[in-house]
């Protein structure tokens, strides 16, 4: 009996492995971004809203513009959407490190000791709920200058989530992880960077993005009310000013990418910092 002997099957690999390994998580985001747009366009078409509709951003020539040469100078106010947001994240960059250096550093002394929990929680929970919008009045009475009142409506608004969720991890250390530290006379610095930092890590990044969300939404905010200084929010303003509906559209779009991005940005160094959580 002569065995004939099969061709080995062959199995997808480079391009086609990686679309049959992704194709699930890609898809349907795609298909549901498109149909949200193809709703958008639609319903501008028909007339049931006065916003215009997606290709309003490519047909209207000054809108095109903005979108084609996002790098241009003119000098003063008149930049291009890159300058603008780099102008933005300029602030949000120094108020989120001030937040997350004072969030954490208050969480971790709140979480460890009862009674400052007791006298400063009922604070915490108060200013956490006043709106940023709210801050933007005081901080110019205080500081009198654009520019450090919109880092400090960043700090006020981003502080919370960072000092309320580390407190909170702290807290959830096990109290065997506290004996076992007592029993082995562990000094004070081990124990704090080799248990207290590693076990409330997953809420210390919960905070942090968290509050990354909150302080590009405050700057946006703080930049629409404090005129004169180059921004994505006092860009907006501008072009409601001049009724250029589709530059708005386009802005909302780009803080909307932004803001994902830097989201996805702190959950990667997350991934690197403590990686399985």
């Amino acid at each position: 009996m002569t065995i004939t002997p099969q061709a080995p099957t062959s199995s997808p690999s480079g391009p086609l492995l990686w679309w049959k390994r992704h194709s699930k998580v890609i898809v349907p985001p795609i298909l549901g971004i498109f149909g949200f747009l193809l709703a958008w366009q639609l319903s501008a078409s028909l007339g049931l809203t006065r916003l215009p509709g997606p290709l309003s951003l490519f047909t209207e020539e000054r809108t095109r513009d903005l979108l084609l040469y996002p790098f241009y100078d003119r000098g003063g106010l008149d930049k291009g959407l890159f300058w603008q947001t780099m102008a933005s994240l300029g602030r949000v960059a120094q108020g989120y490190f001030l937040a997350a250096v004072v969030g954490i550093g208050a969480g971790i002394a709140v979480g460890l000791n009862k009674t400052l929990n007791r006298a400063f929680d009922p604070l915490f929970q108060f200013l956490r709920m006043v709106a940023p919008l709210a801050w933007v009045p005081i901080a110019l009475v205080i500081f009198q200058k654009n520019q450090p009142a919109a880092i400090f409506v960043i700090f006020i608004t981003a502080v919370w989530p960072i000092l309320i969720n580390t407190a909170e991890g702290v807290r959830q250390i096990p109290q065997d992880y506290h004996n076992v530290a007592l029993v082995l006379q562990m000094s004070k610095k081990t124990f704090f960077t080799k248990v207290l930092i590693p076990s409330a890590l997953p809420y210390i990044f919960t905070g942090l993005r968290i509050s990354i969300g909150l302080a590009w939404l405050a700057i946006i905010a703080a930049e629409i009310v404090m005129s004169g200084i180059v921004g994505i929010g006092f860009f907006i303003w501008d072009a409601y000013q001049q009724n250029y509906v589709s530059d708005i559209l386009l802005a909302v779009l780009w803080i909307g990418g932004i803001g994902l991005l830097l989201d996805r940005l702190m959950a990667w160094i997350q991934s690197r910092i403590s990686p399985g959580q």
